[in-house]
């Protein structure tokens, strides 16, 4: 009897004396982790660490069969303090322990230093790409056809007498598709004010109204014709999408332009405006960063700018320095990534997961 009681008073004993559990703020985060650090005795059977929210009750947030180990509670709130319970199941007996802690937000997020050091490495391409193209060296861009075209789009629409359409997209000046659209609608508004093509170009928002507006009047303005330029010819239809589109399709209709020219951002209504444009027989280009409507360009009008062609567009027209060099060190940032998948690949192949976990921690 003295025996037994003897071994329950050890065992009584080890339980107390051989646990211990604390949560500490996870160092240099956004302050939204806590770490909890558990070491149990060897008899311990299973884990469970439970969250005390703001009204007391218990949140279960990790379960484990592990004697010894760590837990990080992520999404929690920055700068508030938590209360965690940990419950130890024994073979005859349970024991709990309480920790606490405060999150803290650091001035650096280390997870984050992945994503610094490659926006870093990006950042001085692009820097020495533009000095570069400003000290005269010449960099190759591949051929753009669609742009290309505008010649002969322009040269088409003059010889017939005929005019030129040119829609800015459906979305607003917020859109970057919009903006990289006004870029190419000046090279255009510049050739036809050239060789006297009368330009059309509607509108569906106010803002890119005005923008169009004055890029085109800059662009007549440039070449010397000012008096050429005609502010009607660049208007305002409806907010409405599928009124917009009756609109433009009703002027195709009507004025049969010889070349028809969508640029920006479109939806639903790509495949319209682009049979309608067809079915006039107009030279068509296009061009989109919406991945799901290039199918319906590609088949419909005779040249497409496919995703960051659209973008790219700027530089390819103007060959000036700041953009071409910024154009080339984005290039030096995607072969950068396609070698670091690469790298990463065979590293994983070869049982190696450290690049994989710094990448990672960079871009969560």
């Amino acid at each position: 009897m003295k025996h037994g009681m003897v071994l329950v008073f050890l065992f009584t004993i080890t339980i107390l004396c051989a646990n211990s559990f604390h949560a500490t703020d996870s160092p240099w985060d956004d302050g939204k982790a806590i770490d909890l650090f558990w070491e149990l005795s060897p008899m311990t059977r299973q884990v469970s660490i439970h969250r005390l929210n703001e009204n007391g009750n218990p949140v279960e947030v990790h379960k484990s069969t592990l004697a010894e180990g760590s837990f990080t509670d992520y999404g929690l709130e920055a700068n508030t303090h938590y209360q965690y319970r940990l419950t130890a199941y024994f073979a005859d007996d349970n024991l709990t322990l309480m920790a606490d802690s405060n999150t803290r937000e650091q001035w650096f997020f280390l997870r984050k230093l992945g994503f610094l050091l490659l926006l870093l490495i990006v950042s001085c391409a692009i820097i020495y790409y533009i000095r570069a193209a400003r000290n005269g060296n010449e960099f190759f861009i591949r051929r753009i056809a669609g742009l290309d075209s505008m010649e002969e789009a322009v040269g088409r629409a003059t010889e017939k007498g005929r005019p030129i359409l040119f829609v800015p997209g459906i979305s607003d000046l917020d859109d970057i598709q919009t903006i990289a659209s006004l870029t190419i609608l000046s090279h255009l508004a510049e050739r036809s004010a050239e060789y006297n093509t009368e330009l059309i170009v509607p509108c569906r928002f106010s803002m890119v109204l005005s923008a169009a507006r004055e890029v085109v009047k800059e662009a007549y303005i440039k070449v010397g014709r000012p008096d050429a330029y005609k502010a009607d010819n660049i208007f305002y239809l409806t907010d409405d999408q599928f009124g917009f589109v009756a609109g433009i399709d009703g002027i195709m209709l009507r004025e049969k332009p010889a070349a028809n020219f969508f640029m920006g951002s479109f939806y639903a209504e790509s495949l319209i405006l682009a049979e309608t444009g067809f079915a006039t027989g107009a030279i068509q280009t296009a061009g989109t960063a919406q991945a799901h409507q290039l199918p319906f360009f590609v088949v419909s009008c005779d040249y497409t700018l496919i995703g960051e062609e659209l973008f790219a567009a700027s530089a390819y027209l103007s060959k000036d320095p700041q953009q071409l060099g910024s154009l080339k060190g984005h290039d030096f940032g995607k072969l950068m990534i396609i070698v670091l998948i690469v790298l990463g690949v065979i590293l994983e192949i070869l049982g190696i997961s450290a690049l994989k976990e710094f990448i990672a921690g960079a871009v969560s």
